[in-house]
């Protein structure tokens, strides 16, 4: 049963309000950083949705990321290039766990380079030898492509896109890996 969207956003404030009164507000300094966040978050259909998308993720990111400011930034990043791309932005997380489990200057046996480890020959091919792919916004913006483009080139079948973003098409580890990991960290229902 489909409940009306009104409902569903009074439902939530209800728990939120319940919820605030059983814990302490959140710091001030987060609560600015969460709406100065939010304020740049142009890739999302309204506000409420960054709210709530950037809460949720950020508090599942910080396991790997500490610091709620770098947590903020890299998700905006991470929900704009993805947005961008035609990809969830989960998915890109899920990679992202996979690749380099958020280590932005992660280096892999092969030369692939920061968080969504993309290869080096890319800048090469697109004459931008002085880009920084240890610099998350170009790493984003390099693998989000990347990986939208074989999504289409695979007709939208993830695991084949996974499989030729890693360059292990027909291995099935590769895939399983990465959407093993948005479903137990990253999924989101609708």
């Amino acid at each position: 049963m489909k409940y009306p969207y009104w409902l569903c956003a009074l439902t939530l404030v209800a728990a939120m309000q319940a919820s605030a009164s059983i814990r302490q507000a959140p710091e001030p300094e987060l609560r600015d950083l969460m709406q100065r966040t939010v304020a740049e978050a142009g890739s999302f259909q309204d506000r409420f949705d960054a709210e709530v998308w950037l809460l949720d993720m950020s508090t599942r990111l910080k396991r790997f990321m500490p610091d709620a400011g770098e947590r903020l930034t890299l998700l905006r990043l991470v929900h704009q290039e993805a947005s961008k791309a035609g990809l969830k932005p989960e998915w890109v997380l899920a990679l992202i766990h996979a690749e380099s489990h958020f280590d932005r200057f992660a280096i892999s046996s092969v030369g692939a380079q920061g968080m969504m480890q993309v290869m080096p020959f890319w800048k090469a091919e697109l004459g931008r030898p002085q880009d920084n792919l240890t610099d998350n916004a170009t790493n984003l913006r390099y693998g989000c492509t990347i990986l939208s483009y074989y999504l289409k080139k695979e007709n939208g079948d993830i695991n084949r896109a996974l499989a030729r973003y890693n360059g292990s098409l027909g291995k099935p580890h590769y895939p399983a890996k990465v959407l093993g990991f948005w479903q137990d960290f990253w999924y989101v229902r609708p």
